[in-house]
């Protein structure tokens, strides 16, 4: 049975009642299986999991993308029931953020390019929000998808520079079988667009199968995905990139380790995807 708990108060009495060590997977809620996996892996590997469930308003570019996050606290109950998390922490923003709460945590140039570039202001809202969360579980671990490769490296390196003591956790990206990563927005494809989004890993199984045969040119990579993507007409991309997985700069050759990402429109629904060489 997964306790629930809303306030900050709530949540000091259950923490203290739960052994150690703790995993903690924090979610904007509308769970699916790939926030599964997240509990099942803090799971492996801690006496206690808790999953913290909170659509974080600092986050969002537009009060219009807020609204129209979903929202299914019933289910994401449900599934940290079934996947066995001792916790579950639902807080107002008034328990995030308390009244008159005036500091950020900015995170340099790792958050500047791609996400940071496409959606101003994301970043800070995302690095501050987990420095919340781990200040107050104090996990041992904490979990994060790799679909969201930078801001896993945004993560990763706040948590470095404030010498936070957890570990941060990447859990490989669960996909649908057609490739698509499994993501909160999906629900929002019309049937068409969705019949028309595994495009975006498609593209980038382009790039890595170049690669495979000993391409080398990342405007060669970049190339391929975006030809890739413009036989989808439903696909509008925003950016198609070849980067430097620690710091986000954009690679000219890659020589060794690399990451693929883009960022692609279909309608109203912005996906974004990756894939990792080396």
């Amino acid at each position: 049975m997964t306790q629930v708990v809303r306030t900050r108060a709530e949540l000091r009495a259950a923490l203290a009642a739960l052994p150690r060590p703790l995993g903690l997977v924090p979610t904007m809620g509308a769970l699916h299986a790939g926030h599964a996996s997240l509990i099942r892996a803090s799971r492996e590997r801690d006496a206690a999991t808790v999953v913290s469930i909170f659509v974080n308003p600092t986050q969002f570019g537009s009060p219009d993308d807020l609204a129209r996050y979903p929202r299914d606290e019933a289910g994401d109950l449900a599934l940290c029931a079934a996947e066995g998390a001792a916790l579950a922490w639902l807080p107002a923003p008034a328990d995030v953020y308390p009244p008159g709460f005036q500091t950020s945590v900015q995170v340099g140039p790792v958050a500047a390019p791609l996400e940071g570039a496409a959606r101003p202001g994301h970043f800070a809202g995302v690095a501050t929000v987990v420095a919340i969360l781990l200040g107050l579980v104090l996990p041992a671990r904490a979990y994060f998808g790799r679909k969201d490769a930078q801001q896993l490296a945004v993560v990763e390196r706040m948590t470095l520079d404030l010498g936070l003591p957890v570990e941060i956790v990447g859990c490989p990206t669960v996909r649908a079988a057609d490739g698509l990563p499994l993501s909160s927005r999906n629900v929002r494809l019309a049937p068409a667009e969705r019949a028309a989004a595994p495009v975006v890993h498609r593209a980038l199984m382009a790039a890595l199968a170049l690669h495979a045969r000993g391409e080398r040119s990342a405007e060669t990579l970049r190339a391929a995905m975006t030809a890739t993507l413009a036989g989808e007409p439903l696909a509008e991309p925003e950016y198609v990139s070849v980067a430097d997985p620690l710091t986000m700069a954009e690679l000219e050759r890659v020589e060794g380790s690399a990451l693929l990402s883009l960022a692609v429109r279909f309608g109203a629904v912005r996906l974004i995807d990756n894939e990792r060489i080396g």
